[in-house]
């Protein structure tokens, strides 16, 4: 491979480089809200990757390499300017090793062929106590690791009670996983670069402080029992979460600034719950990370699950530029009206219609889309 120098900037002659660099330039031109050559392709592929490259869900999840040649397959493949390393994420081994009550893994408790789930307990088996906010504001991580971890991992043993060799080879085994696989990431990401001038869609992980407490910690009905009964503790842990938020999402980040940090949205909105909580809980306590995520050079894609019209107003108090609105079940139409002067939009094709409509409707759909949407960038 030669390189070229040109107007201060150092160019290839390798064909495959000159494609990344084409696809690279064009995602981060729409992503900014300003106009590529065309509209940028970035699928959210998980499970497909797999069925397209002739493997089940079970084989994916359990052996994350898999994952990785599926992802690089379709890349390959398909004209795609940007895909995710590995949009099935979990890793069997992990919770395997941990012995996870909280997870159910293809081929484990589940069909080969059926993706990962996330398991909610009974309200009264919640993996948090309504009694334990106070240890969760005081101490987020000294919560994790001494009641949350042994309370939602069988292998695992909470303070004060009996050690055994079972507890000890699962957290050496557990935490020599985690660094092997966000390790091995890297290297994924110049695979799809070098062998398939793919670019990495995403970098960072985020999740806001009230979705932690929802998912993680009491449940969707405990915490919709909360909203009611304690709010005032429901602010506080989600404040108290606040800054572990925000330096994940950072040092996750995407060193070069290119590609935005992610955040799945979807505890948030109507009707989970209200306009007024979503005003004094959730937003609250997520608008200043995004903030700061903003004023350290990146951006963060909002992948809104549901429907979230009712907040856009509020989604318009952000720095302009700063996220990327992803439609779920919003209408993309109206999104691009409301949003489209600040932000860049992204998705917007009906799952459903995906899933069911005819192939001439998609592309009839995705060219409205393109006519309507795409017309000045963004």
């Amino acid at each position: 491979m030669s390189t070229e120098v040109s107007n201060g900037s150092i160019g290839t002659s390798d064909p495959v480089q000159q494609r990344y660099q084409q696809r690279l330039t064009r995602y981060m031109t729409a992503m900014r809200n300003e106009k590529p050559d065309c509209v940028p392709i970035r699928p959210f592929v998980a499970e497909f990757t797999s069925k397209y490259a002739g493997m089940d869900c079970q084989q994916v999840t359990q052996d994350y390499r898999l994952a990785f040649d599926a992802a690089v397959r379709c890349a390959t493949d398909f004209d795609w300017d940007a895909v995710v390393a590995n949009m099935v994420y979990v890793w069997g081994t992990i919770p395997q090793v941990l012995g996870s009550k909280y997870l159910a893994i293809p081929g484990v408790g589940l069909g080969r062929d059926v993706g990962f789930q996330y398991r909610e307990p009974p309200e009264d088996q919640a993996w948090m106590q309504p009694d334990e906010y106070d240890a969760l504001i005081e101490d987020p991580t000294g919560y994790l690791l001494n009641v949350w971890m042994p309370r939602t991992n069988r292998f695992l043993v909470a303070p004060g009670q009996a050690n055994t060799a079972q507890n000890n080879i699962a957290w050496l085994k557990g935490g020599m996983a985690v660094m092997q696989y966000f390790t091995d990431f890297g290297p994924q990401v110049e695979r799809l670069r070098h062998q398939c001038g793919t670019v990495s869609a995403i970098a960072g992980i985020l999740k806001s402080p009230f979705d932690n407490i929802a998912d993680k910690f009491r449940g969707y009905i405990g915490l919709t029992m909360d909203l009611i009964e304690r709010p005032d503790k429901v602010l506080a842990a989600a404040e108290a979460l606040m800054p572990h938020m925000l330096h994940v999402a950072l040092s996750t980040a995407d060193p070069n600034k290119e590609v935005p940090i992610s955040i799945w949205m979807h505890r948030g909105c109507v009707p989970f719950i209200s306009p007024e909580q979503f005003d004094k809980l959730f937003w609250p306590t997520l608008k200043p990370i995004i903030e700061e995520i903003w004023s350290a050079g990146h951006q963060t894609l909002f992948y809104a699950e549901g429907k979230w019209k009712h907040h856009w107003n509020s989604f318009r108090e952000l720095p302009e530029g700063s996220i990327i609105y992803h439609c779920d079940r919003d209408d993309v139409f109206e999104a691009h009206q409301a949003l489209g002067d600040r932000f860049a939009i992204s998705g917007g094709i009906p799952n459903y219609l995906l899933s069911f409509g005819k192939p001439q409707e998609v592309r009839d759909f995705c060219k409205k889309v393109i006519d309507e949407v795409a017309c000045d960038g963004g």
